[in-house]
């Protein structure tokens, strides 16, 4: 600990921090530009200037590593000047277009302005004039305004891994860009807009869209994957303007991927808003009483082993329940959340959770992935991962498709063979994590969703188990998920009951006759070709795959149009809040299961949404604890077997296109067409 005075104060501080921030504990707020906490260190604004006893002029506070004694002073006469003349710098070249910029509202260098700047400028020569340069379907440059901050290059180099970022040029003519022109192929790339100070760097799909103060900010979390990234949905209206990221250190710190970012656009397409009944073989739009009365003409007296359920990757645990409920008392065990056919167990949350928890990741020392690629399945999990890397001490063993995962890692294998010879102990890198005090391994959906994937799981438990990864309290024991729903469905037991079946036998039964009713609660990524003469009903809040072979379509509400629980990767409870209203006549989807209980004669004990999450904490008692990871306990899941000799493969080829949400984005879109289909041969058809 060293102590230092600042502006009079003397305080105690760690060694190694900087003036900045320990002016910053000290309750002092010092202006800056290119300092970012969770980047290197760069000093080329000097925005941050502090003068300090002893020194013959000021000093950067933000490249400055405090020291015993040392006496700061931020407010004097001097260190104004220094700031004054450092804006003046700065606003040499800065076009004074704050009216049609973007950034209006949310600058930096605007709020500094205010404190630092002239209603003049000295400058009289010429103005430096920079092309701007093509980054992508996402990121819109103006690089007139550009300050030569380099955030952008050190967060696409240190954070994302894809060095396609830098300067050329010095002084006056540098200029920040890719060195070939080209789009930045990175799933984070966006987040260099937040990052940018100035109007240099903006949202594209977004441009001239809306104004900051215009738009209604609601704290919701993300669905698009399982990570639960926390985030900000601004609308105005009924409509989803963005989506930006939440601070939130044990999740996504302060990114987001660019699907998170950018598919809401697809909220506004190809929308549920009314009931559907099929007619003559064609959908046709009825009333909430005449789509409630087609399906109890089904299902009233059906024996329940002829009904089967399937929830969604993006479901809330509330509708989760509501729909639980319902089967039960129609008397169905045929239930089931893994769309995949993951073969997870329900009985053991050790067992389908992020043991290690995101944040956790910082402390191993040796992960070994298997049937994963988290670049594209987790992409805040594999910044960590990265982050982790970059410290040095960390080894990464893939075992799976080749894959870039923008740290260095060893390809160990392509599938099971591999996977047994480090459970026998033959395998090299078993001595790797046998070595490390705090190992880990991370099991894809890849993996799991085979027919042989509880014996994967097994096998990825017993090499758990040989090599140390759980003690004390580490657990280094990991299943990463897509979906956003499966931890929460799971918790819910959202599984076939006795004698129940689960989506493939479910699909297997509907195209045998054995399945005559299948309730569909946002299921589209199943094989819907399988579901025969069934009758389909549909709730959701997309027209996708579930909706095109329904017999009765009920209109739901996405993620951002209601209040909902969600369970990420790691266990973490955490809760959606409402940003807009559905369209038209779509409705909670709790609520839609609740008033159908009625009309089945089957009505279920709950009228609002208090109730229901009373229902939910009941069933699993772990979904009351908001924003908090208990420690699972260790015990049996998996089932010993033998494994296919076959390469696991990727869950995720399109990190763009997932979901309903993203498959009906033109954002989503354009990135597919960009960064997907690049370079693939087109015909003379293609135009």
């Amino acid at each position: 600990m060293a102590k230092m005075t600042i502006d009079g104060t003397e305080i105690e501080v760690e060694d190694g921090i900087t003036v900045l921030q320990a002016c910053e504990q000290a309750g002092v707020e010092i202006p800056r530009f290119c300092y970012h906490e969770r980047l290197s260190i760069a000093g080329n604004c000097r925005m941050c200037l502090v003068e300090m006893e002893r020194a013959p002029k000021p000093i950067a506070s933000c490249a400055m590593p405090v020291g015993e004694g040392m006496v700061i002073k931020t407010n004097t006469e001097t260190v104004k000047k220094a700031r004054n003349g450092v804006m003046e710098f700065l606003l040499i070249n800065h076009p004074l277009d704050c009216p049609i910029c973007d950034q209006g509202g949310e600058c930096d260098l605007q709020d500094q302005a205010m404190a630092y700047g002239f209603d003049h400028s000295r400058f009289k020569e010429n103005k430096r004039s920079v092309v701007d340069k093509n980054l992508g379907p996402l990121v819109e440059t103006h690089m007139n305004r550009c300050i030569h901050c380099t955030r952008c290059i050190r967060f696409s180099t240190e954070v994302a891994g894809v060095e396609v970022l830098g300067a050329t040029g010095r002084g006056e003519n540098m200029e920040v860009g890719t060195y070939v022109e080209a789009a930045i192929s990175s799933e984070l790339s966006a987040n260099i807009i937040d990052l940018c100070p100035v109007g240099a760097l903006t949202s594209k799909p977004y441009a001239f869209e809306a104004r900051p103060w215009e738009l209604t900010k609601t704290e919701s979390v993300d669905v698009m994957d399982a990570v639960g990234s926390n985030i900000r949905v601004d609308s105005r209206g009924r409509e989803v303007m963005r989506v930006l990221p939440m601070l939130n250190e044990d999740v996504n710190e302060e990114w987001i991927s660019d699907k998170t970012r950018y598919a809401c656009d697809g909220l506004a397409r190809q929308r549920l808003d009314k009931p559907y009944v099929k007619v003559d073989g064609k959908l046709k739009p009825a009333s909430w009483h005449d789509a409630f009365d087609a399906i109890g003409g089904r299902v009233r007296g059906l024996d329940g082993a002829r009904i089967a359920a399937i929830a969604g990757d993006m479901c809330d645990a509330e509708a989760m329940t509501a729909l639980k409920d319902l089967m039960a008392a129609l008397g169905s065990p045929n239930i089931d959340c893994r769309q995949d056919g993951a073969k997870l167990d329900a009985g053991s949350r050790a067992g389908y959770t992020f043991n290690t928890t995101i944040a956790g990741i910082e402390d191993a020392d040796a992960c070994l992935i298997i049937g994963s690629n988290p670049r594209l399945e987790a992409p805040i999990i594999n910044a960590r991962l990265r982050k982790r890397a970059l410290a040095g001490g960390f080894r990464v063993g893939l075992v799976g498709e080749a894959a870039d995962l923008t740290y260095r890692h060893e390809h160990l294998g392509a599938g099971p063979q591999t996977l047994k010879e480090i459970a026998d102990g033959t395998h090299p890198f078993c001595e790797v994590l046998k070595s490390a005090e705090r190992p880990m391994l991370i099991v894809g959906q890849g993996a799991l969703s085979r027919a042989d994937g509880a014996a994967v799981l097994a096998t990825a438990r017993s090499i758990a188990d040989a090599t140390g990864m759980v003690s004390g309290d580490w657990n280094g024991f990991n299943v990463l998920h897509t979906a956003a729903a499966r931890v929460g469905g799971l918790d819910l037991g959202l599984v076939p009951g006795n004698g129940g079946r689960d989506v493939q036998g479910i699909l297997d039964g509907a195209a045998s006759g054995d399945i005559e009713v299948v309730y569909l609660l946002a299921a589209d990524e199943i094989d819907t070709s399988k579901l025969g003469n069934a009758f389909v009903i549909y709730q959701g809040h997309h027209g996708d795959a579930g909706a095109h072979v329904a017999d009765v379509i009920l209109p739901g509400a996405a993620y951002t149009e209601k209040e909902g629980t969600y369970v990420n990767t790691e266990g973490r409870v955490q809760r959606g809040r409402r940003a807009t209203f559905p369209p038209g006549d779509a409705r909670e989807d709790w609520s839609i299961i609740r008033a159908l209980s009625e009309v089945l004669g089957k009505t279920l004990p709950y009228n609002n949404l208090g109730q229901v999450r009373t229902r939910m904490a009941e069933i699993a008692p772990v979904l009351d604890r908001i924003d908090v990871v208990d420690p699972a306990a260790w015990d049996g899941f998996g089932a010993a077997g033998p494994m296919d000799d076959d390469a696991f493969k990727a869950p995720i080829v399109n990190f763009y296109m997932t979901d309903p949400i993203s498959r009906a984005s033109a954002t989503m879109a354009a990135c597919t067409e960009t960064f997907v289909n690049a370079g693939t041969e087109k015909t003379g058809t293609d135009g």
